[in-house]
C-alpha cells in the first residue's frame, strides 16, 4: 500500500529513510543538528546519493523545509527508494540525491519554522541586502499574533475580514516574508540559519561539477485537498520553456495570479545558481493541498504564539502541536495515495526531461 510509506513521527521517518537508503546501497551522509528532537532523539539532515560514477546530471528531491511538511516529502523519498525509477535514472546518467529533513528541528517538534522561528523558505537570500518591506504583513501582524490562545471570536472575525480585504495582494502578500518581527509569521531571519549553511554545503559537494541539476522540493499546506501544484519560480525564459517541456502546461509560475503561492524571496532552490555557477538548473516546488486556508493559518498562528509562551500548559501545547501536524499532514489513505501518485508521475517526467537534455 502506498500509505505504508508514511511515518507517524520524525524519528520513525528518519529510521525508515536511512534503512531504505542503506538497502539501496546509497551513499549516506548525516549532518547532526546541535539541538535534540521532541523525544530527546538525535536529529539531522540526512542525504542519500544513488549514482553511477561521474553521472553528469543530478536530480535532487528535498523534504521537510517546513518541518512537518516532511511527513509527505519523506514518504515520497521512501517510495522512490523502492521504485524501479531509480534504476531508470542511473541508466540515463542521472544521479539522485535525496535530502531528508532540511529542517529536522521543525519536523521533530512539529513546527513549520526552525529552532529560531525562521521560515527557511525565506532565509536563502543575500543578507548583505535588506529584506524587502512587507506592508501587507505589517497591516495584520497584531491580528495574527493574539496575546492569548485560543484567540477571541472578535480577533478571528477581524482577521478574517482583513484577509479577505488583502486577498488580491500578492507582490508582496501576507505570507511573502518579513524581517521585522522575529516572533511573527514568515520571518526570514537576519543571518543564514543552520539549515541554510548545511544545504549550501551539500549542494557544493554534489552539484558544482554537474552539467544539469533538477530539483524537486516537496511541500504541503496550500491549495485543494490532495492536489499537487507544480510551482516554478522566477527564472529565465529559457529555463521556463524547458520546465514546461518537462512538466507540462499545467506548470504554474509563482508570480501568476492563479498560483497558490505568493511572491517570496529566499526560497531554498533559488540560491542554487550561486553555489553552482555554470550549471544548468531547473528547480520546482511540488505543493500539496491539505486543509482549508483558515485552518492552516490558525495552526501557524498557534505555533507562533506557543514559541512566545514556553510556559503554556502541556494540554494546550499538545493541542497546538497536533493542529500544526494536521495542517500539513493529512493522515488519510486517499490523501496519501494522491500525494505519492502525483509525485511518481512528476519524478518520471523529471527523469525523462533530464535524460533528453543535450549531452
Amino acid at each position: 500500500m502506498t500509505a505504508a510509506h508514511f511515518s507517524q513521527s520524525y524519528r520513525e521517518a528518519r529510521q525508515r529513510f536511512l534503512a531504505a537508503a542503506g538497502a539501496r546501497r546509497a551513499a549516506i551522509e548525516s549532518h547532526a543538528h546541535p539541538l535534540k528532537g521532541a523525544e530527546g532523539e538525535e536529529i539531522a539532515t540526512d542525504t542519500a546519493l544513488v549514482s553511477t560514477a561521474d553521472a553528469p546530471n543530478l536530480l535532487i528531491v528535498s523534504s521537510g523545509t517546513h518541518g512537518p511538511e516532511g511527513f509527505s516529502g519523506s514518504a515520497c523519498q521512501l517510495a522512490l527508494l523502492h521504485d524501479p525509477l531509480l534504476q531508470r535514472a542511473t541508466d540515463s546518467g542521472i544521479a539522485v540525491l535525496l535530502i531528508h529533513a532540511v529542517n529536522p528541528y521543525g519536523f521533530s517538534h512539529l513546527k513549520r519554522t526552525n529552532e529560531d522561528n525562521i521560515d527557511l523558505n525565506r532565509n536563502f537570500r543575500d543578507f548583505s541586502q535588506p529584506y524587502p518591506a512587507n506592508p501587507v504583513y505589517e497591516e495584520i501582524h497584531d491580528l495574527l499574533m493574539p496575546t492569548a490562545w485560543p484567540p477571541s471570536e472578535a480577533n478571528e472575525e477581524e482577521l478574517a475580514a482583513a484577509m479577505a480585504r488583502l486577498a488580491g495582494r500578492r507582490d508582496p502578500g501576507v505570507s511573502s516574508g518579513q524581517a521585522v518581527h522575529p516572533d511573527g509569521l514568515f520571518y526570514s531571519g537576519t543571518a543564514p540559519a543552520w539549515s541554510n549553511k548545511i544545504i549550501r554545503a551539500i549542494l557544493r559537494k554534489h552539484g558544482t561539477w554537474r552539467r544539469h541539476i533538477a530539483w524537486i522540493d516537496v511541500h504541503t499546506g496550500l491549495g485543494p485537498y490532495g492536489h499537487g501544484e507544480k510551482i516554478f519560480g522566477r527564472h529565465s525564459p529559457e529555463t521556463l520553456a524547458r520546465a514546461r517541456a518537462w512538466w507540462g502546461r499545467d506548470l504554474i509560475v509563482s508570480s501568476m495570479a492563479e498560483s497558490v503561492s505568493p511572491r517570496t524571496l529566499g526560497h531554498i532552490t533559488g540560491f542554487a545558481p550561486e553555489e553552482c555557477p555554470g550549471v544548468a538548473i531547473t528547480p520546482t516546488t511540488l505543493e500539496y493541498g491539505t486543509l482549508p486556508g483558515p485552518a492552516v493559518r490558525r495552526a501557524l498562528r498557534g505555533e507562533a504564539w506557543l514559541a512566545g509562551h514556553p510556559d503554556a500548559p502541556d494540554a494546550l501545547r499538545a493541542e497546538i502541536r497536533r493542529a500544526v501536524r494536521d495542517a500539513f499532514y493529512v493522515d488519510a489513505d486517499d490523501w496519501k495515495g494522491m500525494i505519492l501518485g502525483q509525485f511518481r508521475a512528476y519524478a518520471l517526467q523529471t527523469i525523462n526531461g533530464l535524460a533528453a537534455e543535450p549531452k
